[in-house]
């Protein structure tokens, strides 16, 4: 069997991501600009590899004044760091459970990370194109990352949660 190359489409995915905000509530925002590709042998993905970008600029929290603060060098620091990036990543499939490892670049800080996947499966949609779906989530500690910016509060606890939780919904169109 060949080796196909699978590109995201953008129009059908997402890119989210969750902080705990005041330890009490959850602030979910998400990437606009995201491009990728998977090169795959057969249909199941397993042994597949991955890579990912994401333009930083495009963070969207519908709040402008926290958008600029993450774009800032508390945080992305957008203007040197401009992209995200997901490096050497494989696709696993153990008994029906898949998993995605690969190589996470936030600012400088290159860090092997572990994503669960959820299959969605491969259809065809009604022009005849391939498409394969699949839900990825995971958690990420931020401060590992370099993402250090806080702020304690009078009644204890920090302003911006340690973890943040990723979830990618990702269509994938079969090129060629």
């Amino acid at each position: 069997m060949a080796m196909a190359t699978w590109a995201i489409d953008p129009s059908h995915s997402e890119v989210t991501f969750k902080v705990k905000h005041l330890v009490i509530s959850t602030v979910t925002g998400n990437f606009h600009k995201f491009e990728g590709a998977v090169e795959a042998v057969g249909e199941d993905f397993n042994g597949a590899s991955a890579s990912f970008s994401l333009d930083v600029d495009s963070v969207n929290t519908n709040s402008a004044d926290r958008d600029g603060h993450l774009k800032s060098g508390d945080f992305f620091d957008a203007e040197q760091f401009p992209k995200i990036t997901f490096a050497n990543g494989k696709i696993t499939n153990s008994s029906g459970e898949y998993s995605l490892t690969g190589d996470l670049t936030i600012r400088d800080v290159t860090k092997s990370v572990t994503l669960d996947v959820d299959f969605g499966g491969v259809a065809k949609d009604p022009w005849g194109n391939t498409k394969a779906g699949f839900e990825i989530t995971g958690k990420i500690p931020r401060k590992e990352f370099g993402l250090n910016w806080n702020a304690p509060l009078e009644t204890g606890g920090v302003l911006v949660g340690e973890d943040v939780r990723l979830v990618l919904n990702i269509q994938l169109a079969q090129q060629g």
